[in-house]
């Protein structure tokens, strides 16, 4: 098991080597998104993939030089979390190594200190989900249970926080608005970051907002877990997808990787025998079930999509129902895993 120490370092090394790319964000655009062009101080391209478009930008120059943002996804982050992305590198250590080859840099010594910033955002994501209760009888259960969700209440990974920061730009001023958290872990438990979904102060929805969904921390291979994994594992892309499946698979460890981008870079345990891949109807998800199914297979790992009826699983569970979600679902479990969760009587 590595150390906490050595988890530090290699933090602090990712930190700095970000500031060093960032002074080359054209080139790294030219690069990796070869497909998009330069507009202004900003380099455009559909998505993290380099497929052609303008949804995608990064900042080229000045304060921030290095951030993208997708606007269609929501997804954000700096030149290591696009590279990763981009290559469909499986951990950290990875992308560093590619991004020193890209800047030509040799490898560095282990003795360096962590920078505060990295450790700054670590920290505010573990205070934040801290200081924030269960959800149980809050406004988060219930923006969850009128999407049909009922399992959730009891999930350690979710949280309530009645007075959660926002600001809608660096600009604004900050606003107290209430959140549901969910806890991004890594495969040892730990938490590495923090979604927030900004709510509806009656629970009808998410807030009426720019941006209601942000994540903060590291999330590239980490997920929101639900149950410990070891020989199958659910994997999806966003917290109600998984969490309508867990509302009729209970049993199941699963696993919400917050993006399709990031569900093709989730980290999977060595034990890891069978990966179902809940895949929403859309072209970014189908490819986002090849790029994970292609590394998983490389570990042994039999994979097998699961496939929704209508646009994603949290449609299936609020038009169809859960009856009939549970029905679309079971023909494509394995009997294997059917006898495995006996315990659960939707699926035996």
């Amino acid at each position: 098991m590595r150390s906490p120490m050595h988890d530090t370092s290699i933090r602090a090394q990712a930190a700095r080597l970000a500031q060093d790319i960032a002074q080359h964000a054209e080139a790294v655009c030219r690069q990796y998104l070869s497909n998009g062009r330069r507009t202004g101080r900003y380099w455009r391209v559909g998505d993290v993939a380099n497929t052609p478009g303008q949804s995608l930008y990064v900042r080229l120059h000045g304060e921030g030089a290095g951030k993208w943002s997708d606007a269609a996804t929501g997804e954000h982050g700096d030149l290591l979390d696009l590279i990763a992305l981009n290559q469909n590198l499986p951990t950290l250590v990875n992308t560093l190594e590619e991004a020193r080859r890209f800047l030509g840099q040799p490898l560095p010594s282990p003795d360096h200190r962590p920078l505060s910033r990295a450790r700054c955002t670590l920290e505010s994501a573990q205070r934040m989900f801290a200081s924030a209760r269960p959800i149980a009888g809050t406004i988060g259960e219930v923006y969850l249970r009128r999407r049909g969700i009922t399992t959730a209440r009891d999930l350690a990974a979710l949280r309530f926080h009645p007075t959660c920061y926002y600001r809608a730009h660096e600009a604004a001023p900050r606003e107290k608005r209430p959140a549901l958290l969910a806890a991004v872990t890594d495969l040892e438990g730990r938490i590495t970051g923090v979604q927030r979904t900004w709510l509806d102060p009656l629970g009808a929805g998410k807030a009426p907002i720019p941006a209601p969904r942000r994540a903060l921390g590291h999330l590239l291979g980490n997920g929101v877990r639900f149950g410990a994994a070891t020989i199958v594992l659910v994997a999806g892309e966003g917290i109600e997808t998984v969490l309508s499946l867990k509302t009729v698979m209970p049993a199941f460890p699963m696993v919400a990787a917050l993006s399709t981008s990031h569900l093709a870079a989730l980290g999977l345990p060595t034990t890891l025998k069978r990966l179902y891949v809940a895949c929403d109807a859309d072209a970014a998800g189908g490819r986002a079930f090849e790029r994970l199914a292609n590394r998983a297979r490389v570990q042994a790992i039999d994979v097998r999509p699961l496939r929704p009826v209508l646009a994603d699983f949290n449609d299936d569970l609020r038009v169809l129902g859960a009856a009939a979600l549970l029905e679309a679902l079971r023909v494509q479990i394995a009997p294997d895993d059917r006898a495995r969760f006996a315990a659960c009587p939707e699926v035996a």
